[in-house]
This record gives structure tokens, C-alpha cells and sequence, in this order.
């Protein structure tokens, strides 16, 4: 009897030994297991916040962690004050791209035909300011994919005996154009359409050309159509020409010696293209409805 009763126990004790074990493996494996999955987890977080450290730190700008845009805002609605604020389609995408970069907006108010310098000299990151894409200013500086389109027009007086394009051309009239913008480019080229250089006359911005028409010491304004419907809903005695003079794509002017910037500005600008951000932009300051 105590013989079997040994063994019994024996057999009890071993059992409870194996089964001890196997309990004591399947513990740690588990534990193990779940370890390893939380620091492949941790690693790929890692890895990715390194990714898009090292992403930001390829983007080099005049001021670190800021994006510095220059603009000329006299250009409704596309950049224009509003108190001290400078506000518009220009100013609020510029906006939405800095922010998709992890950087701050700074705008700096300067003249147009300085902008193109400013960005190419690296003063500047950006130049936004209803900025068409043309041959000669490829040469200085990048452009950014298109985010809108623009159309020039011809402001005159109401009774003005311009009443086409061609009437404007053919005439012996004088036209305004805000210096360096591609009304410029445009009116001043004789063999494309244009009236020639001898028949410009040059401004700071719109509003002074828009004096100047008023007081009579030019015929006519070649300025993008926004800004001219703004310039005749804001003083009597004005209307614009119902053929617009040329069509034209917006891009942001970034310097040829900062790729990285380039390649970022567009992936920003594709997010928002496709994500409704700049339709409703442009919708809010140019209502379709």
C-alpha cells in the first residue's frame, strides 16, 4: 500500500513538475511575442517620425521654421490689406502650403517687379502675387504647378471710344499697366498683339493707374480681370472691355537653386487641389453662385 501510494505520488509530483514547465514556457513565449510586436511597432514609428524629420530638414528657407512669401498687395482679390492684414487667394493658399510644410507664413508687402529678384537672390522663399508662368521669367526663377487661372482685361473709361481689342490696338491710345506684371509683358509687345512700348505707360500698382485713367492722362488699363472688376465696382465711370485680352495660368515663383522646396510646394499644392482646399479658396473671394 504505501509502495503504490509512493509511486501514485511520484507520478503526481512529476506531472505537476511538467505541467509547471509547460505553464512557465507558454508564459514568457506569449510574453516574448508581444514584445518583439511592440518594438517592431515602436521602430517603424520611429522610423517614420525620423523619415519626416529628416523630410522637413531637406526644406531649406531664408528663416528657419518660416516660409517667407513676397507678394504686392494691390491686387484684389488675390492679395490685398485689410487693416494691417494682408488677406486673398494668394495669401490664404500660401497659407495652407506652409502649413502642410510644418512652417509659419511671413508675407512681405513689396513692389511687383522686385519679386522675381527677390526670390531668385534667395531674399525671399516665395513670390506669390497672381504670378503668370512666361518664358523670361522661367529663366530667373522656378514655378510651382499652376493653382489658378487668370485673364487680362482691358479697363476704360464708360463713352470711351474703345470698344474691342483691336479698336485699342489699331488707335493712338495711351494704356496704363502696373510695371513688370504681364500686362506689361503683353501690352508693350507690338508683334503680338500688343500696342508697343511707346504707347505704355507705367505704375507702381492698379489703384494708380486707375487715378490716372480717371484723370485722363491714359486711355486705357491692361490688368487682370479680379483686380479690375474690383477697381470698377469701387469707382463710377468705369467698365471693362467684354473680350478679355489674354488667358493665363497663377504659379508660386520659388528659386532655381532650392528643388526641395520646389518638390514640397507642389506635393502640398496637390493635397490641396485634391482635397477641395483651394476650390473653396478661390470660391470664397470669387463666388460662382
Amino acid at each position: 500500500m504505501k509502495t503504490f501510494t509512493r509511486k501514485l505520488m511520484s507520478v503526481i509530483i512529476a506531472a505537476s513538475f511538467c505541467f509547471g514547465l509547460a505553464s512557465c514556457s507558454k508564459t514568457p513565449a506569449a510574453s516574448s511575442v508581444a514584445s518583439e510586436t511592440t518594438t517592431a511597432a515602436e521602430s517603424k514609428a520611429s522610423e517614420s517620425e525620423t523619415s519626416a524629420a529628416e523630410s522637413k530638414a531637406e526644406i531649406k528657407t531664408v528663416t528657419a521654421g518660416k516660409l517667407t512669401m513676397a507678394t504686392n498687395a494691390t491686387f484684389p482679390p488675390y492679395e490685398f490689406h485689410e487693416g494691417e492684414k494682408i488677406v486673398g487667394i494668394d495669401a490664404e493658399i500660401a497659407k495652407a502650403v506652409a502649413d502642410k510644410l510644418g512652417l509659419e507664413l511671413v508675407i512681405e508687402d513689396v513692389e511687383f517687379d522686385s519679386i522675381i529678384a527677390g526670390v531668385q537672390s534667395g531674399k525671399y522663399d516665395i513670390g506669390c502675387a497672381g504670378m503668370t508662368v512666361t518664358e523670361d521669367r522661367l529663366k530667373s526663377v522656378n514655378f510651382s504647378t499652376s493653382y489658378a487661372t487668370g485673364i487680362q482685361s482691358i479697363i476704360v473709361k464708360e463713352g470711351s471710344p474703345i470698344k474691342t481689342i483691336d479698336d485699342l490696338v489699331k488707335g493712338k491710345y495711351k494704356v496704363g499697366v502696373q510695371s513688370g506684371t504681364t500686362g506689361d509683358i503683353y501690352m508693350s509687345d507690338a508683334e503680338n498683339g500688343g500696342v508697343g512700348e511707346d504707347r505704355i505707360d507705367r505704375f507702381k500698382n492698379g489703384n494708380d493707374a486707375v487715378i490716372a485713367l480717371l484723370a485722363g492722362k491714359i486711355d486705357a488699363i491692361c490688368i487682370d480681370n479680379e483686380p479690375a472688376k474690383a477697381y470698377v465696382a469701387a469707382n463710377k465711370g468705369l467698365s471693362i472691355l467684354e473680350t478679355p485680352f489674354k488667358e493665363e495660368k497663377y504659379a508660386i515663383a520659388i528659386s532655381k537653386d532650392n528643388e526641395a522646396l520646389l518638390t514640397a510646394i507642389n506635393s502640398a499644392l496637390d493635397e490641396l487641389t485634391k482635397d477641395g482646399t483651394i476650390a473653396k479658396i478661390i470660391e470664397k473671394y470669387i463666388p460662382t453662385k
